[in-house]
C-alpha cells in the first residue's frame, strides 16, 4: 500500500458573525490543531466568503471505502435498500491518515480518531464534501488504539496500549467540550514470554467496569497470543481493580472493535463478547472461536455459557459478531482453506456470514456471495433489517439487505465505480 501524505481542508462556518468566527479560530489555536501554515492563511482569507454550509440535510449512513489506487473516501447517504453511488467520484476523500479505516469512531455527524503521529484526538466533518478537521484534544502515548466505548452520547472510553511492558492507559473523553480524563488502566502488566499486550472489549455496568484482554508475543520468528481469555471487573469512576478471571477454552477477548464489532448487550442487558484466536487475530489458532457472556447484575462471567463456533457447524475462527435482535446475532467467519498467507487473508475473497441463535445455538448460514478483507466494520441492524456490506469479486460491492425474519436476502445499494474495499458501514447519528 502506497504512503498517502497530508492534505487537510479547512472551513469555518462564519453564519455571518464576526464573533463566532474568532471565537472559532481562537480555539483552534488553543487547541493547537495541526494544520499546515498555508492552511491556516488560506482559512482567514476565505472567512469573510464562507457561506452557511452546516445547516444543509443531514444524512443517514457513512461508508467509507478504499479505492483500487490506496485512496480511502467518505461517502454519506440517505438509503442503503437500493439505489446507486459512486464514492470515488462523488465521496469525500480522506488523504491522512491512510489506514483511519482500522481505527475511526463515528458518532453524531463527526469522524473521530487518534493522530498516530502527533498523538492528537481529532474531530472531523464532512464539510462541502470535503474531509474537515474541526476540533483536537492532545492525549499523549494514546497512538495505538485498541477499544473504545461511547458510554454516554458524547462520552467516550478509548484505550490504549503504550509498549515498554506497562499497563494499557485510557481517556474518558467529553466530544463536546473536547476535555479529557486519563489514567492508567490498572491490569497486571505483560509477563515472560509475553511483550505486549491488547484489551479487546470495554463494558460499563452501573458502578463496575468490564475489560477483556489478553497478552501477546512478538519477534522476528513470528507472533502468538497467551492460551487465555482475561476479563476484569473493575471499579468505575475509580478505575480501581477488584478481580480478574481467566478461561483457557479460547483467547483474545472482543479483538480490535475499532475496526470489527465482536461484543453486545441483548434486550435482558446480558454482555455477549467473541474471543478471536486466529490466525489473523490471536495467532493460536489450535484453540477455538467462542462467544461468551456475562449476565446482568452479575459481577462474574457466566462459566456455564461457552458458544464454541469452531465446533459449530462453522467450523472456522471468526473476527466479527453483530447483534440484529431477539437473542440472534452475525457473525464473520473465515474459510481456512482459502488462504495460506496473511496477505491471502486480506486479498482474497475468503469470508461467510452466519446468523447464530445465542440461546439454542443453531447455525443459519447466509447465501452471500465470499466476501473479502480481514477486519471490516460491515454490518447494521435496523428497524428489524440487516445491512451487510460484501466486496465481492465475482459479483460487485453491494449493501445486501437480510430480513431475519423471512431467512430472505437482497441486494440493496450498489456501490459503483474503481471501488476495492468497503471498509465501514455506519449510522451517522445514533
Amino acid at each position: 500500500m502506497k504512503i498517502l501524505f497530508s492534505n487537510y481542508h479547512h472551513y469555518l462556518n462564519t453564519n455571518s458573525r464576526n464573533s463566532l468566527i474568532y471565537k472559532n479560530l481562537t480555539q483552534l489555536f488553543k487547541r493547537r490543531l495541526f494544520l499546515p501554515v498555508c492552511v491556516l492563511i488560506g482559512t482567514v482569507a476565505l472567512v469573510s466568503g464562507c457561506s452557511e454550509k452546516t445547516s444543509e440535510h443531514q444524512k443517514k449512513y457513512s461508508i467509507l471505502v478504499m479505492s483500487k489506487e490506496h485512496v480511502q473516501y467518505v461517502i454519506q447517504t440517505d438509503t442503503l435498500d437500493g439505489g446507486t453511488i459512486d464514492p470515488i467520484k462523488t465521496g469525500a476523500s480522506v488523504l491522512s491518515p491512510k489506514r483511519i479505516w482500522f481505527y475511526m469512531m463515528v458518532k453524531n455527524g463527526n469522524y473521530f480518531y487518534i493522530n498516530r503521529k502527533t498523538d492528537y484526538f481529532v474531530r472531523n466533518r464532512i464539510i462541502d464534501n470535503q474531509f474537515t478537521p474541526i476540533d483536537s484534544l492532545h492525549l499523549p502515548d494514546m497512538r495505538d488504539l485498541e477499544n473504545y466505548n461511547w458510554y454516554h452520547p458524547d462520552s467516550l472510553l478509548i484505550i490504549s496500549y503504550p509498549g515498554k511492558m506497562k499497563s494499557p492507559l485510557y481517556a474518558r473523553i467529553n466530544t463536546t467540550t473536547m476535555t479529557a480524563t486519563t489514567g492508567v488502566l490498572q491490569l497486571p502488566i505483560p509477563y515472560a514470554p509475553f511483550n505486549n499486550m491488547t484489551v479487546g472489549f470495554s463494558e460499563f455496568s452501573k458502578d463496575k467496569l468490564w475489560v477483556g484482554y489478553t497478552y501477546h508475543k512478538s519477534s522476528p520468528e513470528g507472533y502468538g497470543s497467551s492460551d487465555t481469555v482475561y476479563v476484569a471487573n473493575l471499579n468505575y469512576p475509580s478505575m480501581s481493580l477488584n478481580k480478574v478471571f481467566k478461561d483457557s477454552r479460547s483467547t483474545y477477548p472482543g479483538s480490535v472493535n475499532t475496526s470489527e464489532e465482536t461484543a453486545f448487550r441483548d434486550e435482558k442487558n446480558d454482555f455477549y463478547y467473541l474471543s478471536c484466536p486466529g490466525f489473523a487475530r490471536g495467532g493460536n489458532p489450535q484453540q477455538s472461536t467462542a462467544i461468551y457472556r456475562i449476565k446482568a447484575g452479575e459481577n462474574e462471567p457466566d462459566s456455564s455459557y461457552f458458544f464454541n463456533i469452531s465446533a459449530s457447524s462453522i467450523a472456522n475462527h471468526a473476527y466479527g459478531m453483530w447483534y440484529i435482535g431477539n437473542n440472534k446475532a452475525i457473525v464473520r467467519s473465515e474459510r481456512k482453506e482459502l488462504f495460506k498467507t496473511f496477505e491471502d487473508h486480506y486479498m482474497k475473497p475468503h469470508m461467510e456470514f452466519y446468523e447464530v441463535d445465542l440461546t439454542t445455538k443453531a447455525v443459519h448460514k447466509l447465501a452471500l456471495p465470499l466476501d473479502k478483507g480481514t477486519s471490516r466494520t460491515c454490518v447494521l441492524s435496523e428497524n428489524g433489517l440487516v445491512y451487510i456490506s460484501v466486496n465481492s469479486d465475482t459479483e460487485g460491492n453491494y449493501i445486501w439487505v437480510y430480513n431475519p425474519k423471512t431467512k430472505s436476502l437482497k441486494k440493496g445499494l450498489k456501490l459503483e465505480g474503481d471501488v476495492d474495499y468497503i471498509f465501514r458501514l455506519e449510522k451517522l447519528y445514533n
